[in-house]
Formats: structure tokens, sequence, C-alpha cells
């Protein structure tokens, strides 16, 4: 085996030449093992970041930063898909799709994350459930994803650690924003998760990372590619965060307006995403195009993806009757509406600026382990293009009055008004498989 000599890798991405497959490992096994300092990794960064990398390349380093902890190995359970979001705003979509998926026979068993700054994770979603619990044993873990298809718990495993000590170091060394990187990032932790399958949710806009179209096409295909050399199954939708996705943004509220699109009563734009990543789960494991276009949204017609997220809730300790009364859930009593200066058309809602009142009212959080108030949030009454009456309500705030002013200010500045009307924004931009 060739010994690779720390300063002729920086130097061979310096000059923008391909690393080898083992040339990555040695350099990310001998990081996480301690025996690289930082100041090697970050001046290796900083070459990537400039000269950027190939796909075999990328891949490559993905799966060396997989290979540096646990893998998941769900080789025994059938039909296994995984599902990411780069995140968003209102981004429900896993409370939804996870039962839909488990009803039509596929096996949903992942490890989800807690949120961050403005968006929201899933854990923290599912943790305004009284009594579910996201900690499972090995062995529980797969039994449950094999009787019911569905098992989604913390991020307990010690999956890809180089992610996160690659990730500490790429956000104060000005190399976060990278295309091959964020990739590598994002994937590693798929591949380590041990899903055949992989089906990405790109977000793009104001409320997103990619802020770009075209950013967000690199960053699909640049993932997608990592799937094709890891022999996975992956696809991507690019789709639209401009604006919320449904109404609600907070944990609590977010549950119930999942719990509501379970039962067909949600928001459209959230089912149509959610129906859109059922299909694209589907095609990838073989199913017909026709199957894969109506079976969706029949098993949400029959109650049968509803029936999934009540049986999943129990058996992780969860009080499944929230599933059938989501009026129960704890919800900030206290509300304020902000309501439209002028009459006119909604031309854009801020979803950034949603997001971070969220954030400001308790909601979120701003460092890892911080605790969050799950029963407050805001609801987006008025999507894009509805006409608007002056003094009608815009949005309403749930709070405990901590950081109310700081959301009012923000949700002031949410919504522009136009005097004409605009088309609504089209959610799914693009496909990249």
């Amino acid at each position: 085996m060739t010994v690779y000599r720390i300063p002729d890798l920086i130097a061979h991405k310096r000059d923008g030449l391909e690393h080898s497959p083992e040339a990555l490992e040695q350099l990310i096994f001998g990081y996480v093992a301690g025996d690289i300092p930082d100041y090697q990794i970050a001046a290796w960064l900083m070459a990537v970041y400039l000269k950027g990398m190939t796909a075999p390349e990328t891949a490559a380093l993905t799966m060396a930063m997989a290979k540096s902890g646990d893998f998941l190995d769900l080789s025994s359970l059938p039909n296994t898909v995984d599902k990411h979001s780069t995140g968003g705003v209102g981004d429900k979509t896993s409370l939804v799709l996870a039962p839909m998926l488990a009803a039509l026979g596929l096996t949903v068993a992942k490890m989800s994350g807690r949120g961050l700054a403005h968006t929201g994770g899933t854990i923290d979603k599912l943790e305004a459930i009284p009594g579910w619990n996201p900690v499972l044993g090995d062995e529980a873990f797969l039994k449950q994803a094999r009787e019911i298809g569905m098992a989604l718990v913390g991020q307990s495993k010690n999956l890809a650690p180089a992610d996160g000590l690659l990730y500490a170091l790429r956000d104060v060394t000005a190399t976060v924003d990278n295309i091959p990187l964020i990739a590598s990032s994002i994937m590693s932790k798929k591949l380590a998760s041990g899903a055949k399958t992989i089906v990405l949710d790109v977000k793009v806009g104001g409320g997103a990372f990619m802020k770009t179209l075209e950013q967000g096409r690199l960053l699909a295909r640049a993932m997608v590619e990592i799937g094709q050399h890891s022999s996975r199954n992956v696809r991507a939708l690019l789709t639209d965060m401009d604006t919320p996705l449904g109404h609600m943004a907070g944990n609590a509220l977010e549950v119930q307006e999942a719990i509501a699109t379970l039962r067909g009563d949600g928001p459209k734009d959230l089912l149509e995403l959610c129906l859109e990543l059922a299909k694209e789960a589907l095609l990838a494991h073989g199913f017909s195009v026709a199957d894969a276009q109506t079976r969706p949204l029949e098993v949400i017609q029959s109650g049968a993806a509803l029936e999934k997220f009540a049986a999943f809730v129990a058996a992780q300790g969860g009080d499944p009757s929230y599933v059938y009364h989501p009026e129960k859930l704890n919800v900030a009593q206290n509300t304020l509406e902000i309501t439209a200066l002028h009459s006119g058309f909604l031309e854009r809602i801020d979803a950034l600026a949603v997001g971070q009142a969220v954030l400001v009212l308790g909601g979120g959080r701003e460092r890892k382990n911080e605790a969050i108030d799950h029963s407050v949030g805001v609801e987006v009454i008025k999507k894009i293009s509805e006409s608007v009456t002056a003094g009608e309500p815009l949005a309403r705030i749930y709070h405990n009055h901590k950081g109310l002013e700081a959301a009012k200010t923000l949700l002031k500045h949410a919504f522009t008004l136009s005097s004409e009307k605009v088309n609504a924004p089209t959610l799914i931009l693009d496909r990249v498989y």
C-alpha cells in the first residue's frame, strides 16, 4: 500500500490534480484518528475549494467519510428507502412521506436530525407528540422497521464522524460553500445509513441554502453521481423554497398540518411534494409508471398512510390518540395576527423571515442541544397569488411572549403585495436522476 505524505496531497490538489481513492482514505482516516493536524486539513480544504473535485473523486471522498464510522446494516429489510431534504421552512415532508412509503410496501428505516437556525428538524417535530421517543436499540430498530415499515430515530450512531470534524473546520476556514464538499457531507451520512434508494429534496430559494436553481442543479447532480458510483439508486427533485411549504412553521403546528395531509385535508403544495417524492421512490424500486402515479394518493385516500403513522408513533412510545385528535397537541394559546396595510395580491413571502420568526419565538435553536419550545410558531394564512383586503390577516403568530416583538418585525416585512395578480410559484423546479 502506498503511504502518502500529507504535504504532497495538499500540493496535488493545489495543482488541480485528482486524488486516488486510496489517498483520500488515508487523508480522512488519518484525520479522524487524530494523526493529521487541523492546519494541514484546512490547507487541503482550501485547495479543494479553489480547484474542485471530479465526480469519481467526490464519490471516493464521500465513501471514505462514510467508512470513517459505523454503517447501518439494513440488508435484512425489504425495499429500503431514505429521504433527505437540504432544509427549508415549514418542511414537514418526512412526517407525511415516510408513512406513505411504508403503506406502499417500502421500508423507511432512517436516522433523522434536529433543527438548527431557521430550518426545522424531523426529530424536533415528532417530539411534540407526548411520549414519542427518538431512541431505539439496534434490534428494536430493525424489528420495528420490519414489522411496521417505518422507524425514525435520532442520530445516535457514530455515522460518518469525518463529516462533523470536516464541517467544523470548513465553518471557520470559509470553505463551506463548495459543491463537492456539501455533496460529500450530505451523502456520506446517507451512504452510512444503509438504504438502497435515496430520494433527495433539494430546496432552492430565499429560505434554502441553495439560493439559485443553478446552484441547486449542481448540488443535485453531484449527489446523484455519488449514488451512482456507490451502487445506490438516487433521485433528486429541486423544489421551491422562496415561500414556506404549507401554512405552518413550528413543531406542533407542523405535526398538525402533516396529520391533516395524511387525512387528505392538508395544503395543496405539501401534498403535491409528498406525492412526487413517493413517485420517485417507487420508480427507483422498479414500480411501473402507472403505479407510481396513482398508488401514493390511494394510500392517503384509503387512510392506510395515517394508520401507519399512528402505528409508528405508538411503537416508539407516543400516544396515538394525538394522531387521530391532533387538536390535543400543545400549541401556544397566545396569538397575534399580522395584517395587510392595503389591498392587493400577495406577490412574495420571505421564507427566511418566517423561519427566523419561529427561531426568535423559541421554536428553533441557534446552538446544538439548545432547548426549544415545541408549542410556538407561525401560520402563513395567505399564499402567493391570493387576493388580500386591507386589514385582512396575512399571518398568525403563536407565542409564549418570548421574542414576540422581534417576530412581529420580521413578519411585517415578510409579505409583499402587488396591485396585479401574479402566478403561484412552481413547486417542482427540476428533476435529476
